[in-house]
């Protein structure tokens, strides 16, 4: 993994240095960003590591440890919080045995929230991969899954 990094600080190196580009670039291809990769990047942007560390953990869409082979996400959006979001996301909750950016024993799901899934009109909506959900009931939690086996 780490020569995959160097490769992908090598390509973004000629660009102006953009912290945030280069997360997102070595997310892409590695599927998360090393942790022990954090001291590495911010020396090839001439930057510091607070800095690199800072913006890691501000964007809710990268990740530090790689995802479950599917990432599962429950709209918090106003329309999905007035319509239940809550109830949908404690009964994923129960039925995985996992929290809120934790993947599931054995990787199969990662839960995760997102602000707005832009499917208001059928609230609460649920993302599994790219596949849409709405008007998702907690009942209705296990029968959707079980298309992920």
């Amino acid at each position: 993994m780490h020569e995959q990094v160097q490769s992908i600080l090598r390509q973004v190196r000629s660009e102006p240095p953009n912290v945030l580009k280069t997360l997102l670039a070595i997310q892409e291809q590695v599927g998360h960003v090393p942790v022990e990769a954090i001291s590495e990047i911010a020396r090839s942007l001439d930057t510091t590591t607070a800095l690199v560390a800072g913006v890691l953990s501000y964007y809710p869409d990268l990740r530090v440890a790689a995802p479950g082979r599917h990432v599962i996400r429950v709209c918090m959006g106003e329309s999905c919080y007035a319509n239940g979001c809550g109830r949908v996301l404690r009964a994923l909750q129960d039925y995985l045995r996992a929290d809120v950016g934790e993947s599931t024993p054995g990787g199969k799901f990662t839960l995760g929230t997102m602000s707005c899934a832009g499917n208001c009109a059928v609230s609460p909506t649920v993302t599994i991969d790219r596949d849409l959900y709405g008007r998702v009931l907690p009942s209705e939690v296990e029968t959707i899954l079980k298309r992920y086996r």
